[in-house]
């Protein structure tokens, strides 16, 4: 379990991270999403240690991460394939990272092998494609075989195959029972991987729910009433507290669940023709929930 608690990171003048408090709970793949410059790469590198905050805490299954002793067996990263030696081989980038964490000597051929490069084991990485570099780097991830990964854009460069692939594996690692945190852009990633959202905006945390809820959150959400007394019906719904926009014998609501109208309606014993659920997407519901935080926009 990941869980960050009132974590703040200055810069001089400027607040990367503002008081955010989230939790990233095993059994799930969470979604780590924000416009650029939102905050997300200086979250995970306090997460890992790599930069210290300037208030809060941030900790993996209770301790700081830097207090974890070999700390590949706890958290499994991938931030930056860029930076790893591109003269060393594979084998000997991984084997280096594992006997730095005490780890068995076999653990390198089989990440190897589990993310498609055994054939190219031995080939020096600075002649990896972009796409090959993401996958020796989750095998970097995968190689303590820990309870909790963080993935920073996991998919850059993968062909559709290798995106097929990564996301099989993550919904493998949370069926596992492990906590996976997803970083992306990609709201179509998010939609085919995720199932719980983090989402943050300038530093300030937006949303920390289920993919389902936050995409509730989108104005094509709703609920399609068709009925035979549309006007008593929008009355009864309106007293519940829900949006309702009528249209011949037609309702749009927003507010109420599919489920509590049917259950009003039945109460009422008023007939419905169709009672229809209506989903916004994913990036709907994003871009309007931040659009108050990209850069340069004023809030």
């Amino acid at each position: 379990m990941i869980e960050v608690n009132g974590l703040t990171k200055r810069y001089g003048d400027v607040l990367a991270v503002n008081d955010m408090t989230f939790t990233v709970r095993p059994g799930h793949v969470t979604g780590f999403l924000g416009p650029n410059g939102a905050g997300k790469s200086t979250t995970l590198r306090m997460i890992l240690g790599l930069n210290r905050p300037t208030s809060g805490t941030a900790t993996v299954d209770g301790l700081p991460f830097t207090r974890h002793k070999a700390g590949l067996r706890h958290v499994g990263a991938l931030l930056d394939v860029g930076h790893v030696h591109g003269g060393r081989t594979a084998t000997a980038h991984l084997w280096a990272l594992a006997r730095g964490n005490g780890l068995p000597r076999r653990r390198v051929a089989e990440v190897l092998e589990e993310v498609g490069l055994a054939a190219v084991a031995r080939r020096r990485i600075g002649g990896f494609s972009l796409g090959m570099r993401q996958r020796l780097g989750i095998a970097a991830a995968l190689l303590g075989d820990p309870p909790v990964l963080l993935f920073d854009e996991p998919i850059n460069g993968l062909d559709p195959e290798g995106v097929r692939w990564v996301r099989g594996l993550f919904l493998r690692l949370a069926a596992e029972g492990r906590t996976v945190l997803v970083s992306s852009h990609l709201m179509s990633e998010m939609e085919n991987t995720a199932d719980r959202l983090v989402v943050i905006g300038r530093g300030e945390l937006i949303a920390d729910e289920s993919l389902a809820s936050f995409a509730a959150r989108g104005t094509g959400a709703g609920v399609t009433v068709r009925t035979a007394d549309p006007v008593e019906l929008a009355a009864v719904l309106s007293s519940e507290g829900a949006d309702v926009r009528l249209d011949g014998d037609c309702l749009t609501v927003s507010g109420l669940s599919a489920a509590r109208i049917g259950e009003l309606a039945h109460q009422r014993r008023i007939m419905l023709y169709e009672l229809a659920p209506r989903t916004a997407s994913l990036e709907q519901a994003f871009m309007e929930l931040t659009a108050g935080y990209l850069l340069g926009d004023p809030r």
